[in-house]
C-alpha cells in the first residue's frame, strides 16, 4: 500500500501558477501588459510555452481572454478576481528576490498611493501582528492516498 501524502493548498496553487513562465506572464499583466506578443517579448518565453501557460491560467480562472479585434481575431489577457488576489504573492516573491537573490538595487520598485515605496508585510487579520517564525501554530492537516 502506498504511503499517504499531505493535502496542501500550496501544492494546489503551484499546479496553477508554480511554473516560471506563468509567474512572469502574471508579472507582465500586473504591469499592464495584456497582449500575447508583448508578454512574450518581455518574458523571453517561447511562444508555444507561453501559450500553454496562458491557457492554464485562463482555464484556472486567474486570467480572462478578452477579444479586442475582430479581423483577425486578437485577444488580450486581463486579471480576474483570483488573479488580482495574487498581487500580494507576487509582491512578496519580488521582495524576497530583492533581499536574497538580486545584487545591488532592486530592478523594480512600486510606489503605494500614500507616496511611499511599497514594502508589504503579512499580518494577522485579527490582531495585526506581523507573521514571524514561531508566531503561529499548525491546527490541522489532512492526508490522502497518492494518485
Amino acid at each position: 500500500m502506498a504511503t499517504p501524502v499531505r493535502e496542501c493548498s500550496i501544492a494546489n496553487a503551484l499546479a496553477v501558477i508554480g511554473e516560471r513562465w506563468s509567474l512572469l506572464a502574471l508579472r507582465e499583466v500586473f504591469f499592464g501588459v495584456r497582449r500575447f506578443d508583448q508578454i512574450q517579448r518581455n518574458t523571453g518565453a517561447s511562444r508555444d510555452i507561453l501559450a500553454a501557460r496562458l491557457r492554464t491560467l485562463v482555464g484556472a480562472g486567474v486570467l480572462r481572454k478578452v477579444q479586442y479585434e475582430q479581423h483577425p481575431p486578437r485577444y488580450e489577457y486581463v486579471l480576474t478576481e483570483a488573479g488580482r488576489d495574487l498581487q500580494a504573492v507576487l509582491q512578496a516573491l519580488m521582495q524576497w528576490g530583492d533581499r536574497h537573490v538580486t545584487q545591488g538595487e532592486p530592478p523594480t520598485v512600486w510606489r503605494h498611493s500614500c507616496g511611499a515605496d511599497l514594502i508589504t508585510r503579512t499580518v494577522c487579520a485579527h490582531c495585526g501582528e506581523e507573521l514571524r517564525p514561531g508566531s503561529n501554530t499548525l491546527v490541522r492537516t489532512r492526508w490522502r492516498e497518492p494518485a
